[in-house]
């Protein structure tokens, strides 16, 4: 993580070595060869560069997205985007440290420095921005509704009056459904799967949040779930690091766009998401000022 290679950066000489040693078949996560030299001196990227290490903060639960696999390592379309960061900054996909962020504690991993990037199905909003900075969007999601496969009951936001709703606690789809559908008993856990054996069980009418998430669940459910209606905010996903850290904002904004023109976005998105999901449009890239 960054307060640890501040440190590293001092006497980094060996974990250079074995981060040049390191190799991987993987287009989007091998390194570029970039070097601390090659980066503003002081910069976060020269730091990480040089320690030849960076710390992730994903989801490990999420099919498509962030879900953990059978080597205990996660996968997902997250997961290549934030190989995709470390390899420009020359760091090999073996000194990746993935962390587990759930939705409630992203924002004080990244201001406790426990890790350097957040990527984890990540909404940007005005209320986070406050508290940390945000490189993208990297894709473009909506807040949607999953339900047992027999259920014709709900289709839509709507018809949420007197449901037991089922979401996570510091989510953006859970603030909503709290501040817009008040008439709807909201039931939070703390990742969402803990949201699917009560939706199987009836505990739950609806488990809430984005569709590329549910969308996930819904491949994974043997037929029990499907999604009810069409998706009903925006939701844009960016990559969440320290709120003053503008060079950092900025150098991986770049490296997003690089990748939309160059194709490493759309395999990334071919070889994970895009498995079961329709080929969405391209983002574009907020560069936004901080407050």
């Amino acid at each position: 993580m960054f307060t640890k290679t501040k440190m590293a950066a001092l006497g980094a000489a060996a974990a250079i070595a074995l981060s040049a040693c390191a190799s991987d078949d993987s287009d989007s996560g091998s390194s570029t060869g970039a070097e601390a030299g090659d980066f503003p001196e002081g910069s976060t990227m020269a730091a990480l560069a040089e320690a030849g290490e960076i710390t992730i903060g994903t989801k490990f639960d999420q099919p498509l997205f962030g879900l953990v696999g059978p080597d205990g390592a996660p996968v997902g379309f997250d997961v290549e985007i934030g190989k995709m960061i470390a390899a420009e900054l020359g760091i090999d996909e073996g000194n990746i440290t993935w962390t587990e962020t759930v939705s409630a504690n992203r924002e004080p991993y990244i201001e406790g420095g426990q890790v350097d990037i957040v990527v984890a199905t990540y909404t940007i909003n005005d209320e986070r921005k406050e508290i940390v900075s945000f490189a993208g969007p990297y894709y473009n999601a909506g807040q949607a509704l999953m339900v047992l496969s027999d259920n014709e009951d709900i289709t839509g936001p709507d018809d949420l009056a007197g449901k037991v709703v089922c979401s996570v606690e510091g989510s953006t789809p859970a603030a909503n459904i709290a501040d817009n559908y008040p008439d709807a008993e909201l039931k939070l856990f703390g990742a969402y799967t803990d949201c699917l054996e009560p939706l199987r069980n009836g505990q739950v009418d609806v488990v809430t949040t984005d569709n590329v998430i549910l969308a996930g669940y819904v491949d994974d459910s043997d037929g029990d779930f499907k999604i009810a209606g069409d998706p009903f905010t925006e939701e844009p996903y960016g990559i969440g690091l320290a709120h003053d850290d503008d060079e950092f904002r900025d150098w991986i904004n770049d490296v997003l766009e690089a990748s939309f023109e160059d194709g490493r976005w759309m395999d990334a998105w071919n070889e994970t998401a895009g498995t079961v999901l329709p080929e969405p449009e391209l983002p574009t890239v907020d560069r936004y000022e901080n407050s």
